[in-house]
């Protein structure tokens, strides 16, 4: 799955914001800005869900933590982010994000309101419809304000 020429995550993000911020101010304008964020949140991620489905039956021998791994060159591409390693085996993939370009965009944007709905609430969503047995755990953004994003996936363990 690695064509160079293939869009990077932040690029087709910004397509994504320039469709949706004049939706999102007719919605804050006719229905108020919780009912507006409600309804992109719901619709983003619905979307990120399907597209971690999506990605999941294009991999010949499975989707699991190993090959979402393997994708991630497409969320960092166009030095999207600045990452941070900590823990890369069979079990878990964590890391720290500490220079988060989507939340630059956001906020130059206009849209640093709902980066969040934008990019982050996709995250947990992808990997749900991606792999149901792995499972992410975050406490921090970047586009909300923290210095870094602690990203902590884990297969979920067996039940017996």
């Amino acid at each position: 799955m690695s064509d160079n020429n293939e869009l990077g995550i932040l690029a087709r993000r910004k397509i994504e914001a320039e469709i949706i911020k004049p939706i999102y101010d007719i919605l804050v304008r006719d229905l108020g800005k919780d009912r507006a964020q409600a309804i992109i949140g719901e619709a983003i991620e619905q979307a990120a869900v399907d597209a971690g489905a999506e990605f999941a039956r294009q991999e010949p021998n499975g989707a699991d933590l190993r090959s979402f791994v393997a994708l991630q060159y497409l969320w960092e591409k166009d030095n999207a982010l600045d990452v941070r390693v900590i823990d890369d085996d069979d079990q878990h993939y964590n890391y720290d994000v500490t220079r988060c370009r989507y939340a630059e965009m956001y906020h130059e944007m206009g849209l640093g309101e709902i980066g969040h709905l934008l990019s982050c609430a996709r995250d947990e969503k992808f990997i749900v419809g991606y792999a149901p047995d792995v499972e992410l755990t975050r406490t921090t953004t970047i586009m909300q304000g923290a210095r870094c994003c602690d990203f902590r996936y884990r297969v979920k363990k067996e039940k017996s």
